[in-house]
């Protein structure tokens, strides 16, 4: 499945329908006087959030929501058919903004959430309504309040509890496919990851979501490399991993490159709790190891993990150190019979 985390479309309300003008006419009845309905409502366009969506692309081959308009009133004072609200599913994580993407009108954050969007309009008055004591015989209506529309922007921001971060190539594919269900792709090549990856951790007893994105190399907030835009996928993040590779020339400016990316993105993500680890040090012998966490901590001023994604290494201490962070009441855990409950997210 194609992985799509943006997407424009156009939304319309349906409009109202129009009153009727109409006369009772019956036999033996001298002054009938107006009968004529209302006009129905039209359609909301209601946006909802579903499980087991966890991409935009739907949205790329459908652009044009409209929901229909009400129906028109008749005599005999029958009001006209309301039109049909148009619901539309998108993922949990789902952020409707307006067209200048300034400003956020919705935001979905669990699954069965429903907002009404845009709200159709009412129907017109029938000429019934418009009876008065000196007005017996009125011919004008109510045609009926016009739709509502607007163009706007879904945006996915993956509801994740941990996420990964690091230069390309900084072991992040294969940290995640060892400690979760997982199956990104892993090579020998700079932005193997290309789009964001969900996989879920169970240790412990505990459970929890972390999400990998493509690796950050200076200047990406200008456009470098892959950019920055995929970090919108870890705004909601408790926790951070940062990976940085053994093998670097020099790790302290890894470290430094990443978090400058981080900090000139915004969103909070530099204030986020994060946890640093030193990868693939199964290719150095301790001494080296030794020094180069050392370098490392002096840069980041926290404690630095060694570990190893290959060889497993390290990697329980660090996710004692990510559940830590992340909270006793974040993730699910696992039932004394030793089944774990559904997670809604799965891998894209």
């Amino acid at each position: 499945m194609h992985f799509l985390d943006q997407a424009k479309i156009f939304t319309r309300s349906g409009a109202g329908g129009p009153g009727a003008v109409s006369f009772r006419r019956e036999k033996f009845i001298e002054y009938g006087g107006p009968d004529g309905g209302n006009g129905g409502k039209g359609g909301d366009v209601i946006f909802e959030a579903v499980a087991g969506l966890n991409t935009l692309i739907d949205f790329r081959y459908t652009q044009h929501f409209r929901a229909p308009r009400g129906a028109g009133g008749s005599g005999s004072n029958r009001t006209g058919g309301g039109g049909d609200d148009l619901v539309i599913k998108v993922p949990i994580g789902t952020q409707v903004l307006s067209e200048d993407k300034e400003e956020v009108l919705l935001d979905f954050t669990h699954a069965g959430q429903r907002e009404v969007f845009l709200r159709g309009g009412d129907g017109g008055r029938g000429n019934a309504s418009y009876k008065t004591s000196t007005n017996r015989t009125p011919r004008q209506h109510g045609t009926g309040w016009p739709y509502q529309e607007a163009w706007v922007w879904l945006r996915l921001k993956l509801l994740a509890d941990a996420g990964l971060v690091g230069l390309p190539n900084a072991g992040k594919s294969t940290f995640i496919n060892a400690v979760t269900n997982a199956q990104a792709k892993v090579g020998e090549y700079a932005f193997t990851t290309t789009r964001p990856q969900l996989g879920v951790v169970r240790h412990k007893q505990r459970e929890f979501v972390v999400a990998d994105i493509p690796g950050l190399i200076e200047g990406a907030a200008d456009g470098a490399g892959i950019g920055d835009r995929f970090l919108g996928h870890i705004e909601r993040c408790r926790v951070l991993l940062h990976l940085v590779d053994a093998s670097d020339d020099d790790v302290g400016e890894s470290y430094r490159i990443v978090r400058e990316e981080l900090a000139a993105y915004g969103g909070g993500l530099i204030e986020k709790p994060y946890v640093v680890a030193l990868n693939k040090i199964d290719m150095l012998d301790d001494e080296l190891i030794e020094i180069l966490s050392a370098e490392l901590a002096e840069a980041s001023g926290v404690d630095v993990i060694p570990i190893s994604g290959v060889s497993g290494v390290g990697v329980d201490w660090v996710l004692d150190r990510m559940i830590e962070a992340i909270g006793p009441e974040s993730g699910k855990a696992v039932d004394d019979d030793g089944e774990e409950d559904a997670v809604e997210w799965s891998p894209v």
